[in-house]
């Protein structure tokens, strides 16, 4: 794997999703535009979640060597994957924003520069200050989704000055995975509540089916 791209026989192997499935949160289904159980128990604070490929092996191997690795290149590669899904009307693209004491210890936030170069791409506009951490949390993947909702619970907030940036827009919220959707609800609550009209999820993997967690 190289600094920002992947062998033909990993690229092939990788899961690509069309973002069809449940009708709040994208999730593949047989029955297209049906809710799945985990939305009809508890409906998510997001308006859809559009994924470029399934978390599996290789999808994991990309975020991990992005995020852990210092394989910057990546973001392009994952930004790449990603445009396909941003909708035809844009939006503001905003990253999950990491507490300033994570940003320290790893050097940069990944999702801020995939955010950016699918920005810069697409002629969209970007802010990664209309949305703070404001609380520092555990590393989230070795939690329930009960434990990984708690933690994230009022860890993010819209500043006051920021408020009339995000009223009434759409508003493209991009992380590098969506695993049980804590981070991505506490983050769309904040958006919501500052005024977006509407916070979509643009990720480069997200967990399908049941197994490790990696948030």
């Amino acid at each position: 794997m190289a600094d920002n791209q992947v062998c033909s026989t990993c690229w092939s192997s990788l899961d690509f999703l069309t973002g069809e499935g449940c009708a709040l949160c994208n999730i593949p289904m047989q029955n297209l535009n049906q809710i799945c159980a985990p939305c009809l128990a508890k409906p998510p604070q997001h308006d859809g979640v559009y994924a470029a490929v399934a978390y599996t092996g290789i999808a994991r191997d990309v975020a991990v060597r992005l995020k852990h690795g210092r394989r910057v290149g990546l973001a392009r590669l994952m930004a790449n994957a990603i445009e396909r899904h941003v909708p035809a009307n844009g939006g503001m693209l905003v990253p999950v924003p990491l507490h300033r004491w994570r940003i320290w210890q790893r050097g940069f936030n990944q999702s801020a520069m995939v955010a950016g170069l699918i920005a810069r791409s697409r002629r969209l506009e970007y802010a990664d200050d209309v949305l703070l951490r404001i609380r520092a949390t555990p590393f989230l993947r070795e939690l329930s989704a009960r434990e990984r909702a708690k933690a994230v619970n009022a860890a993010f907030a819209v500043p006051a000055a920021a408020r009339p940036r995000v009223q009434g827009k759409t508003i493209l919220l991009v992380d590098d995975v969506y695993t049980s959707g804590a981070t991505a609800n506490a983050c769309a609550k904040a958006l919501k509540r500052a005024g977006a009209a509407r916070v979509i999820i643009l990720c480069w993997a997200r967990v399908i089916r049941e197994g490790p967690l990696n948030d």
